[in-house]
């Protein structure tokens, strides 16, 4: 018996882990012929830091995330995929990817790469892709490191 994969929710934010979490999905994507769909979410908590809120610091990560999303997109398609969503979401990233974006795209994979914190960091904010596994309802992929490394 194989599993076959219709819906993958991918989670992209422009380092080099979720980039091969990213390769990792558009090879499955091809093989299952499912449909990829490519996250970014804005973690708004980034910008209580910044003492008056200014506006042009979401207007810069919305277009820095729609930028990201379109060049995945276009290697998506370029590597075959041919049905490719890209959503920008705001919010707290883990539970966003988790729970939001898994039921609206009725995800039955959910591919990330694994965040390197230290250990500290580990266990006082515990990683995204920890959370994810432990808070989603369908397969959890956590890619490590690049194949071809």
């Amino acid at each position: 018996m194989s599993i076959t994969y219709k819906h993958i929710l991918v989670a992209v934010d422009g380092s080099k882990e979720a980039e091969w979490a990213f390769k990792n999905s558009v090879a499955i994507a091809k093989r299952n012929d499912a449909t990829l769909n490519l996250a970014n979410v804005i973690d708004t908590r980034s910008f209580a830091a910044v003492e008056a809120y200014d506006r042009s610091i979401a207007d810069k990560a919305q277009a820095f995330a729609e930028e990201l999303l379109a060049g995945y997109k276009k290697e998506a398609e370029a590597a075959g995929v041919t049905k490719v969503n890209v959503i920008v979401d705001y919010g707290s990233p883990k539970s966003v990817i988790a729970k939001d974006l898994a039921n609206k795209v009725e995800a039955d994979l959910i591919i990330c790469g694994a965040t390197g914190l230290s250990a500290v960091e580990r266990f006082l904010i515990g990683s995204v892709s920890e959370y994810i596994v432990r808070a989603a309802k369908c397969d959890v992929l956590v890619v490590r490191t690049d194949e071809h490394e």
